[in-house]
C-alpha cells in the first residue's frame, strides 16, 4: 500500500490516498478527457488491498465526463472484494442541491458502500 498525493489545479481535483486507508477527492473535477486523469486511479482501485476504505468526496464543480470517471472509480472500489467495508463521505455547499443529487444517484450504482451525505456551511471545504 502506498500514499496518494496529486495535487488540484483549476481542472482537476487533488487526489490524497494515505495509509490509514482515507482516500481523499476535492477540488474541481471538470476534465474533458477525464481518462487521462482518473484512469491510473481507477487501475489502482482494482488492486487495493484494504479492509476498510473511507472516502472523502468535496467537490465544488463535477461535470458530466468527470461525473461518470468518478463513479466508474467508485463502481471499482464497490465491486474489490478486497475491501470488506466502504464509506462515502458525500459533501455538498448548502443549497447545492444539484451536487447533493449527484451523490445520491451515484448512490444508486453501488452496493457495498455506505453513503453519508454532509453539508458544508459557509466557508468550509
Amino acid at each position: 500500500m502506498y500514499i496518494i498525493n496529486i495535487n488540484a489545479t483549476n481542472t482537476t481535483p487533488a487526489i490524497r490516498y494515505t495509509k490509514d486507508g482515507r482516500l481523499q477527492i476535492s477540488g474541481r473535477s471538470i476534465t474533458e478527457g477525464g481518462i487521462n486523469f482518473y484512469q491510473p486511479l481507477i487501475d489502482w482501485a482494482g488492486t487495493l488491498q484494504i479492509k476498510l476504505l473511507s472516502v472523502d468526496i468535496n467537490l465544488e464543480y463535477l461535470n458530466s465526463t468527470s461525473s461518470k470517471k468518478l463513479l466508474h472509480l467508485l463502481k471499482t472500489l464497490d465491486t474489490n472484494n478486497n475491501i470488506k467495508k466502504l464509506l462515502i463521505n458525500w459533501f455538498y455547499d448548502e443549497g447545492d442541491d444539484d451536487a447533493l443529487d449527484k451523490g445520491q444517484v451515484m448512490e444508486g450504482f453501488l452496493h457495498k458502500a455506505e453513503f453519508s451525505f454532509h453539508m458544508n456551511s459557509g466557508t468550509e471545504k
